[in-house]
Parts: C-alpha cells; sequence; structure tokens
C-alpha cells in the first residue's frame, strides 16, 4: 500500500502579493460569520425567557419547535464555516496556505477562487464526504 507522506514544507508558495488579499477576504469573513451566528442565536424562539411561562397553544409551541430546530441547524452550519476560516488564516500564517492537508499536494486555484476558506484539495476533500472510494 503506498501511502504519500505529507510533505514538511511546500515546494511551491503562493507569493505574498496574493495571500495579502486572501487573508484579508479571510479575515472580513470571519466577522461576519460571527455576527450572523450571534443573530441566529438571538433567532431562535428558546432563547427567549418569556416563552417559559407563556401557555402557548399547540401550534404556537409546533412553531416554536421548527424555529428552534431551523435556528440550530443554520448555528451548526456557520460554526463548521467559522472553524475552517480559522483553519484557512491559519494555514496563511504558517506559511502553508493553498497546500492539502492530507497529501501535501497544491490545490488547485480554481478550487481555491471559490472556496478560499479550504485546506483539502478536490480529491480528498471527496475522499473525505465518502464521494469517491479511498483505495
Amino acid at each position: 500500500m503506498n501511502k504519500k507522506k505529507k510533505s514538511t514544507k511546500p515546494e511551491i508558495a503562493f507569493p505574498a502579493s496574493v495571500l495579502w488579499p486572501v487573508g484579508e477576504f479571510l479575515k472580513g469573513r470571519l466577522a461576519l460569520l460571527q455576527r450572523r451566528k450571534k443573530e441566529i442565536e438571538k433567532e431562535d424562539p428558546f432563547a427567549d425567557m418569556d416563552r417559559i411561562i407563556d401557555n402557548a397553544s399547540p401550534d404556537t409551541e409546533a412553531a416554536e419547535q421548527f424555529g428552534h430546530a431551523r435556528t440550530s441547524a443554520i448555528r451548526q452550519q456557520i460554526q463548521r464555516s467559522i472553524i475552517q476560516t480559522r483553519k484557512a488564516i491559519t494555514m496563511l500564517k504558517i506559511g502553508r496556505y493553498g497546500i492539502c492537508e492530507d497529501c501535501g499536494e497544491m490545490i488547485d486555484t480554481d478550487r481555491l477562487i471559490v472556496y478560499p476558506e479550504t485546506t483539502h484539495c478536490a480529491r480528498d476533500a471527496a475522499k473525505r464526504e465518502g464521494k469517491i472510494g479511498t483505495s
């Protein structure tokens, strides 16, 4: 079984003039995601303490349940995006931005343009999502 070793130092790196705007974009995106997370937390009907003493009708209770499930799902997705964006910013800082975490190869620039917070090449991302075999 041939496994590629992670390279300790990338042979090719993006120039600083390219990485600076990417870093600024990612920092702005992180701030936006954090603001959005706070907003969505305020929208959660379960965050309203007045609802505890309210004797609401069953349809109101169902609406609150749905609203809570909706805001929880959105909050989870935002949290994943925050983690991924922080990870990409860290990769920028340590000089490994654009290098796949799994195989150590350069991530295609088209992929980075569409998904600048990615830390995996398309092949390894597909493997992680179970879309292609790992053999």
